[in-house]
């Protein structure tokens, strides 16, 4: 929720100005699920497929500075030690974005940021953005084939996690009322009305479909679309739907994924019930240097009590010549290291604001240098130990 209210206020001022790997098994077929015999990775698994270490990319809006080409996705995907050994990084890619834009009329894809809820026309938008040539999972594509001629195929192929937009209600009775509740536009001829739940999950259906197209057209090697993820970090106006959109996503085998912010509405805790498949919890230390080290502790007890997930929170703060706030980054690596339960059963995500690390990658101060190596050597070593 700290990340949300930032953003939020940001882009107000520019317009001024998961428990363990769940098998198949487990999870029953849905019936109407579409069955297309060119997407044969659906039928050759026989589990779903959770990341180790999640990194969250965000593009796809026009405010981002950010062009995930193969040069920024580089350091990502592997990491050279101070011994000039080479390793793989992260095994699991989490695309989101919040908004089309951060002035004029911009679009957003969850309720609760500034602007109107995005049609059909900017979810489609939204997906080919990831799937554009040279960019976001085809420049993935390149990093990890240049890769690999180094360090041998990865025992896994890497993990595509792709963001859903979240069906916002508009008209009478809702918070967008100058909009009518049709405003998204139309599937198989039918104009979708958000007032009811049933055409929410249709749009949720055409997305995963869309996306699902787009991932097959072209032809991954090195990648698998693992899952996708909900936008809405609460479930306040999404809790009637997120069962049949759960059922559709796990019939095809693909996993459900939610990072829930702190504790500000009490539904992370219900994340089973709510039918996700994995659930990472945000403890949201590091954007307030208020906050004491026992955020930290609770948030890992919290995961622990409730079977989640953690996520790991950074932005550009912690280069030595801007707030110096690389304490806090380090913190979160202390605790995950060192509370029990956490450091080898528990998946971690990595909030990084749009591209901290690629910055502190090229950093030249030693003391962010340093904070290069111990982060990296921090992802390297969880995916070592976890299990």
């Amino acid at each position: 929720m700290i990340r949300k209210t930032l953003l939020y206020m940001w882009m107000s001022a520019a317009t001024l100005l998961c428990c363990c790997s769940a098998s198949i098994a487990d999870v029953a077929d849905t019936e109407g699920t579409e069955k297309n015999l060119d997407y044969i990775w659906e039928y050759e698994r026989k589990q779903l497929l959770p990341a180790t270490d999640l990194v969250l990319i965000y593009g796809g809006g026009k405010h981002r500075e950010a062009t995930w080409n193969k040069e920024h996705l580089l350091p990502y995907v592997s990491y050279k030690d101070k011994t000039n050994v080479t390793h793989w990084l992260f095994d699991g890619f989490l695309f989101i974005e919040f908004t089309n834009g951060a002035s004029g009329n911009p679009r957003i894809f969850a309720t609760g940021y500034y602007g109107q809820p995005a049609g059909k026309a900017e979810w489609a938008a939204l997906a080919e953005y990831y799937f554009t040539k040279n960019n976001a999972v085809y420049a993935l594509e390149q990093c990890v084939a240049d890769a690999e001629k180094q360090l041998g195929k990865p025992a896994k192929k890497r993990k595509v996690v792709i963001s859903m937009p979240e069906p916002i209600v508009a008209g009478p009775g809702s918070h967008y009322t100058q909009l009518p509740a049709d405003y998204w536009g139309e599937v198989d001829g039918v104009q979708l009305n958000f007032s009811n739940d049933k055409d929410r999950i249709t749009a949720c259906k055409w997305y995963i479909d869309y996306v699902r197209k787009l991932f097959n057209d072209g032809k991954f090697q090195h990648l698998e679309l693992a899952g996708f993820y909900w936008l809405a970090e609460e479930t306040l106006h999404t809790k009637t739907i997120l069962a049949d959109v759960a059922n559709y996503l796990n019939g095809l085998k693909y996993s459900f994924n939610w990072i829930p912010y702190w504790k500000t509405v009490p539904d992370y805790y219900e994340w089973k019930s709510l039918k996700f498949n994995y659930a990472y919890l945000q403890p949201n230390y590091f954007f307030n240097n208020k906050l004491p080290y026992s955020r930290l502790t609770e948030a890992c007890h919290v995961a622990r009590q409730y079977e989640m997930d953690l996520e790991l929170e950074f932005d550009v703060r912690v280069f030595y010549e801007k707030e110096n706030w690389a304490y806090r980054l380090r913190d979160y690596m202390k605790a995950f290291r060192e509370i029990f339960g956490i450091w080898e059963t528990k998946r971690i995500a990595y909030y990084q604001g749009t591209d901290a690390l690629y910055f502190l990658s090229k950093a030249t101060h030693p003391e962010d240098q340093q904070l290069y190596h111990d982060f990296c050597s921090f992802v390297v070593e969880h995916q070592l130990v976890y299990h």
